[in-house]
C-alpha cells in the first residue's frame, strides 16, 4: 500500500523474516507485541501508533526500545507522560509526536439530509441513548450505521433506519448526505474520527464530553453528560430553529478547516523517513 508492505497477523509471509529486511516496522493494538519482538530482535526501529489511553497501550511502549510513539491527540500524549512518570521502570519512547487521524474533507463533504444519525450501535458508543431519543422522538428521522465492531444493540422502532457497516470513500453518501445531526454519546473517545468527518460538511454534532471529543469538536461541539436524556433531547430541539442551526453548522465547517491534516501527515513522515 503506497510503498509500505503491510503483514496481517494471519498472513502466510513469515513475518520475522518480513521485519528483518525492514527499515522501520510499525504496529498498533494487540499486533504489538509481535511485530516488537520481531522489531527488537533484528534491531530494526520500532515505531507504535497509540490509540487510548489504557495501561497496555502505555505498557507496550515502555516495555523496551520504541524508537517512535506517535499519539492521535494532545491530551493522550499528557496521558502518556503523566504515565510514564507514575511507572519510572518503564522505558519512554526515544521520540514522540502527535499524529491526529487524518481526515481529508473533501472525502467526505455532502449536503446534510434529515436523520439524527449514530455510527456504531455498539453500547459503549451510546447506543442505548440513540434509542431511548428515538422513543421519545417519534415524529423525528433517525439513522443508525452498524459498526464494525462489538456487540450491534439492534431494535425495530418505526422512525429509525439501520444501515449495514459502511466503507469509508462510500461514507458522504450514504451516511453524512442523508444526516442532519450526528450524535456521539460515547463511554470513551480517544479523538472521535466520525465527529470530524461530519463537521466537514458542516453538520452538528453533540457529543459526550470525553477529553477526545473536546479535543477534536473544539468549541464547535455541543457536549451533554452521557446519563442527561433530556439534555440531549434539548440539543436536538435547539437545532431547530433555523438561525441556530446555521451558526452551529458554520462552526463546525470552521472547525473542518482547522483541522486540516497537511500539518500532522508531514510531522508523521518526517519522523518516520528519519528512522530509515
Amino acid at each position: 500500500m503506497d510503498g509500505v508492505l503491510v503483514v496481517p497477523p494471519a498472513a502466510r509471509r513469515d513475518f520475522g523474516k518480513e521485519a528483518r529486511t525492514a527499515k522501520v516496522v510499525v504496529s498498533h493494538l494487540e499486533n504489538v507485541p509481535s511485530a516488537a519482538a520481531a522489531a527488537r530482535g533484528w534491531g530494526r526501529p520500532l515505531v507504535i501508533l497509540a490509540h487510548n489511553t489504557f495501561p497496555a497501550t502505555f505498557k507496550a511502549i515502555g516495555s523496551g526500545t520504541t524508537a517512535l510513539a506517535v499519539y492521535n491527540s494532545q491530551w493522550m500524549a499528557a496521558a502518556a507522560a503523566e504515565y510514564f512518570d507514575q511507572h519510572p521502570k518503564l522505558a519512554r519512547p526515544e521520540r514522540e509526536v502527535i499524529v491526529r487521524p487524518p481526515v481529508i474533507a473533501a472525502d467526505y463533504a455532502a449536503s446534510p439530509g434529515d436523520h439524527i444519525t449514530l455510527i456504531n450501535l455498539f453500547p459503549n458508543k451510546g447506543a442505548g441513548l440513540f434509542w431511548d431519543l428515538a422513543a421519545r422522538m417519534p415524529e423525528r428521522q433517525f439513522l443508525a450505521v452498524r459498526g464494525s465492531y462489538g456487540e450491534q444493540d439492534v431494535r425495530d422502532l418505526p422512525n429509525v433506519e439501520i444501515v449495514d457497516n459502511v466503507p469509508g470513500d462510500e461514507m458522504a453518501k450514504a451516511v453524512y448526505g442523508q444526516t442532519r445531526i450526528l450524535l456521539m454519546p460515547s463511554e470513551y473517545e480517544s479523538w472521535g474520527r466520525t465527529g470530524v468527518e461530519a463537521m466537514a460538511s458542516g453538520i452538528p454534532v453533540i457529543a459526550s464530553p470525553t477529553p477526545g471529543l473536546k479535543e477534536s469538536l473544539g468549541k464547535a461541539g455541543t457536549f451533554v453528560r452521557r446519563d442527561d436524556l433530556d439534555g440531549w433531547q434539548a440539543a436536538i430541539e435547539r437545532l431547530d430553529d433555523p438561525a441556530v442551526y446555521e451558526t452551529a453548522s458554520a462552526a463546525a465547517k470552521r472547525r473542518s478547516k482547522q483541522l486540516d491534516p497537511a500539518a500532522d501527515l508531514a510531522r508523521w513522515c518526517e519522523a518516520i523517513e528519519a528512522l530509515g
